[in-house]
Order: structure tokens, then sequence, then C-alpha cells
């Protein structure tokens, strides 16, 4: 049983989250010459995958009152507020001399844990749509193997983004455009989220 999970778990994990690598990317574009980056993106991406996880089993088990499904697409709130404060930042700093204050520029770009993991959370509304109704249709034992696998999976992708936002060219264009291209994809990320679900009549 355990077994014949793992294939499954492994294409639904890819199916459900190829589009982070994205997001995630720019967070280590952000994050680049601080410290502790990857750890803090790394974890962030734990918290919020645990947190789809958790609302994905508390459903299936019956608990969606504690989640309604109308209340999903609401998430779509997170990124785009994330992405409209870091617009807002942006705009206020965007007559600074490139040349003074790098240490402080640098320290207000710190990527945080908890960042992270809201924006991995609100990006995940479609994955509790998906992974609900797979684990409805197989046992407890096949729902943990299926939750390890994800788990593991987590790290995979952290270091796929992490591939991809440091190839030379990837990594001179997001140097040169993050300051955009961040708060633009929080910002779409949030409105297709809220759009695509139907919030607010949408």
């Amino acid at each position: 049983m355990i077994l014949s999970s793992v294939l499954p778990a492994i294409g639904l994990f890819f199916l459900t989250n190829i589009d982070d690598i994205i997001v995630l990317a720019l967070f280590f574009a952000r994050g680049a010459g601080q410290r502790g980056t990857t750890a803090r993106i790394l974890g962030g991406q734990y918290l919020g995958f645990l947190g789809i996880l958790g609302a994905a089993v508390l459903v299936a088990l019956g608990a969606g009152a504690f989640l309604p499904e109308e209340a999903i697409p609401y998430f779509g709130l997170i990124p785009l507020l994330l992405g409209l404060r870091v617009a807002w930042q942006v705009w206020r700093n965007r007559d600074d001399d490139d040349d003074d204050d790098d240490e402080a520029k640098v320290a207000g770009k710190k990527v945080g844990v908890l960042t992270v993991a809201a924006v991995t959370f609100a990006n995940g509304g479609d994955n509790i749509g998906v992974y609900v109704p797979v684990f409805l249709n197989v046992g407890p034992t096949a729902v943990i193997a299926y939750c390890a696998v994800f788990l593991a999976l987590v790290i995979v992708l952290v270091w796929l983004a992490k591939f991809v936002a440091t190839r030379r060219p990837i990594a001179d264009t997001l140097e040169r455009w993050e300051h955009i291209l961040f708060p633009v994809v929080l910002i779409a990320l949030g409105l297709f989220i809220l759009i695509s679900g139907g919030a607010f009549g949408l």
C-alpha cells in the first residue's frame, strides 16, 4: 500500500507545486547576498506546506466547517497585500542613491520565514482542492505515505528553485529586475487566486 502510493504522490506533488519554483526563485533573488536565506526559505516553505497538508487532512476528515471551501480563494489576499507592501517600499525608495546605504537596502530585502510560509500557504488553495478528494479515496496508511512523500519533496522543490535562481543569465536578470518582478508576481498571484476562486463575486 505504501509503495504503491509513492509514485502517484511524486506526480501529484510536482503537478500541484511546479508553479512554486518561480515564486521561490524570486525569494532567492530577493535574499541574494544575505546569510541564512536558503534556511529561511526552506523553513518557510515547510511551514506553509505543513499548513496546506493540515488543512487538506482536516477537510478530508470532515472538519470542513473550520475551513469552508468558499474561504479558500480569499487566501489570495495574503500575497496581494504583501506585494502591495513591497511595491510601496520600492516606490518610496525609488530616489535613493544606488551607492548609499547598500547594507540597509540588503537588510530591507531580508526574506522572512513567515513571509515565505504565508505566500506558500496562500498559493496552496488549489493544492487543498486537489488533495482532499485524493485523501478521501485512499486509506489512512496511504494518506500518511502521501504526506511523507510530499514533505520529503519540499526540499527538492526548494533546491530546484535555488538552482534556477543561481544560473548566471537568470541570476543576472533577477538581480536587475527583482525589485519590480517580486511585487508584480505577488500581486498577480494574489489577484489570480481571488479571481479564479470567485472571491468577492469576481
